[in-house]
């Protein structure tokens, strides 16, 4: 099925988080949501269980963001690996990479390898940087290494030689043997064909270690849901189908970040922003990423420590949300997160066990979450167990304060602001500190907890203004269904900067026709597909690269991008040519959102009930709307809180929100100091 062909199909998006799999379905008429709990123990059966209750006709088409490769490598409960390289060089993931902010660190003790040494192996072969061979591949010593890879009962294999990315002869042999013996191969020539040694054996062993757990998930989905497609979201934001992801499990390490960033990127286009912040806040971790007009990637991120060189979405994560568990550290200091309570058995007040006070604890302890519970009532809030784990809380915090007792909304307001503080500070990461001005920007926030914080982020930040999606708590799994195609290729040239441009364009055409194959393969029509081509430049002596479009101008583009990322350019320093890289793009049509009217601004009519709510300041008496009565035109003014089935917002008291005609909230932090730019 091409991707023209989706509107005659339903379209499934479906995102697994650590506490919910949400669930968007697209039907040519309507956007419809859904969220059911996830499964942690198999994640394959809340993506069954919601599929199945749709009940769909042969034909339907998913497209989902896995956690499967990213919990085997976060929990380190992938496969059973071995590295296989060069003679002289088993040492590789041992050493790694020196890093400046760890080198005078005496508390630093580095990542541990994924691979054990005892199974970092050897091969007798060497070729130089030019590709040439210095020492024949003993072909003979494959029949040991095979016989010792069984004998250590290894069921995937990194394989990543000297140089293979200039000369892949070795490597490509090597892997066709293993693979005529039975494992699974991760070769880096065809996976990451680029230099840096470490970063390109790391890449490759991640991919090993991930792929066969990820491919026995994608079989268990194929083979109890016959009849429709499977695609993957990929982590630099496009999808691709479910049989390439088996075999490069490494691409979808971020999958699902990587759809809320494509989703918000389109909602706030439709809205008419083109500069924002995502914030994406879940029920194990919030991401944050920035949007400068384009989504930004990099082919220089970590996940767990470990380098990974595949093009991914710049997104920046940490361990908050609102499942985040919280704590009295050893100094009697407040501490919440990375812990989470997950979905099982979850925070507290879910009434599923929990029984130490999470983020979502706290905030059904001060008011702030509809009385009837969540999703729609289907999840009532137990209240017994709430201020059972915040008391638990309050005796440890007396524990460490003489027998001082700690009222307990004290305790939940302190769980709120620790959590804040973390989420401001990863938002800073990614604008301030890069040089993003946050009055610039507009703060989009989606996740099922985002809308309970995200006001208050905004204040601390300066941000003037705050969108919240009608699809909030599902706007990854929407994501899914608006990503393109995208193929990323990438090879090692290291050309001096003078090389002609028709040189360099005689060298990208074998890599443009591999990409246009695969699109192919994709089943992508020949007028949906694009390939860009790009440059990966440095001046001479420079350890790292920038990246630029390839053009006739490219030069002046790569001095012209060093000025706005550095603050300076020298045009009398010669330029090197590092790698070629080819982004291959296959058109998809998102689902179609129509716009509405404005209306009145009068939005008394959608106020279901008043509650008292808690705040920093003190209790106050503080109006509920019901979204769902909601139309574009009205306006509230805070405090007040607005909640749906799946996500709450909690508008504070000097704020003001308008529903915009693509039915999102659209917020006025009113003591902001933003300016128009």
């Amino acid at each position: 099925m091409s991707p023209d062909d989706e509107r005659s199909t339903l379209a499934i998006g479906v995102d697994i988080g650590g506490t919910f799999t949400d669930f968007v379905v697209y039907d040519r008429r309507s956007v419809k949501t859904f969220k059911v709990l996830s499964t942690p123990g198999d994640p394959a059966q809340a993506v069954l269980d919601g599929v199945r209750k749709l009940s769909p006709a042969p034909g339907y088409r998913v497209v989902h963001g896995s956690t499967v490769a990213t919990n085997a490598l976060l929990e380190r409960k992938g496969a059973r690996a071995a590295f296989v390289t060069t003679q002289g060089f088993r040492d590789t993931l041992q050493i790694g990479r020196q890093t400046r902010r760890n080198l005078y660190n005496w508390f630093s003790g580095g990542v541990p390898a994924l691979v054990p040494q005892a199974r970092c192996l050897e091969v007798p072969e060497r070729v130089d940087h030019r590709g040439h061979v210095l020492r024949p591949l003993a072909k003979r010593s494959l029949t040991s290494l095979i016989k010792t890879l069984r004998t250590q009962q290894v069921e995937a294999v990194a394989l990543s030689l000297l140089f293979s990315f200039v000369n892949p002869e070795h490597e490509r042999h090597i892997a066709q043997r293993l693979r005529d013996a039975g494992f699974f191969v991760s070769a880096s020539h065809e996976l990451v064909p680029a230099f840096r040694e470490f970063e390109r054996a790391s890449t490759t062993v991640v991919n090993a270690y991930v792929s066969p757990g990820l491919n026995r998930y994608l079989e268990t989905l194929e083979e109890s849901l016959p009849g429709g497609s499977f695609h993957v979201m990929q982590s630099n934001g496009g999808r691709i189908r479910a049989a390439q992801v088996r075999q490069e499990g490494v691409r979808s390490i971020l999958s699902g970040p990587a759809g809320g960033v494509i989703g918000a990127e389109y909602l706030a286009r439709l809205a008419g922003f083109s500069q924002l912040i995502t914030f994406d806040m879940g029920g194990t971790s919030t991401d944050v990423s920035v949007v400068n007009g384009v989504i930004h990637t990099t082919s220089e991120a970590e996940v767990a420590g470990l380098p990974i060189r595949v093009p991914v979405l710049d997104i920046h994560t940490v361990g908050a949300g609102g499942g985040s568990l919280a704590r009295v550290d050893a100094g009697g200091a407040l501490r919440v997160g990375p812990e989470s309570a997950g979905a099982d058995p979850g925070p507290a007040c879910y009434g599923r066990g929990g029984q130490v006070a999470t983020v979502t604890d706290a905030n059904a302890f001060l008011g702030r979450l509809p009385a009837t519970g969540l999703l729609g009532g289907a999840l009532p809030l137990d209240r017994a167990a709430t201020r059972e784990a915040l008391a638990a809380l309050s005796r440890e915090f007396a524990a460490h304060a003489a027998g001082t007792h700690v009222d307990l909304a004290e305790v939940a307001l302190g769980i709120l602001q620790v959590v804040n503080a973390e989420m401001e500070r990863a938002i800073r990461v990614i604008s301030i500190e890069r040089g993003h001005d946050p009055r610039d920007y507009v703060l989009l926030s989606f996740g099922g907890a985002g809308g309970m914080h995200v006001c208050e982020l905004a204040r601390s930040l300066n941000v003037g203004r705050v969108l919240i999606p009608l699809a909030a708590s599902t706007l990854s799994a929407l994501g899914m269904l608006t990503a393109n195609v995208f193929l990323d290729y990438v090879r090692t040239v290291m050309c001096p900067g003078e090389t002609s441009f028709e040189e360099l364009e005689r060298r990208f055409v074998p890599m443009v026709e591999q990409a246009q194959e695969d699109l192919a393969i994709q089943q992508v029509p020949v007028a949906a597909r694009h390939v860009h081509c790009e440059l990966d430049l440095r001046y001479q002596g420079q350890s790292f690269e920038l990246t630029v479009p390839f053009s006739p101008v490219f030069r002046a583009a790569f001095h012209e991008q060093h000025v706005r990322r550095y603050g300076h350019k020298d045009e009398t320093v010669g330029l090197e040519i590092v790698n070629l890289r080819v982004r291959a793009i296959g058109d998809v049509s998102p689902p179609r959102i129509e716009a509405q009217d404005p209306g009145p601004v009068d939005s008394s009519g959608a106020v279901c009930h008043e509650r008292r709510l808690v705040f920093s300041s003190g209790p106050r008496s503080v109006p509920f709307y019901d979204r769902s009565l909601l139309r574009p035109g009205h306006h509230v003014s805070g405090p007040a809180v607005i909640f749906q089935d799946d996500t709450t917002i909690l508008l504070p008291e000097s704020d003001h929100a308008q529903v915009d005609t693509w039915q999102n909230v659209l917020v006025t932090i009113g003591d902001a100091r933003a300016e128009s730019r």
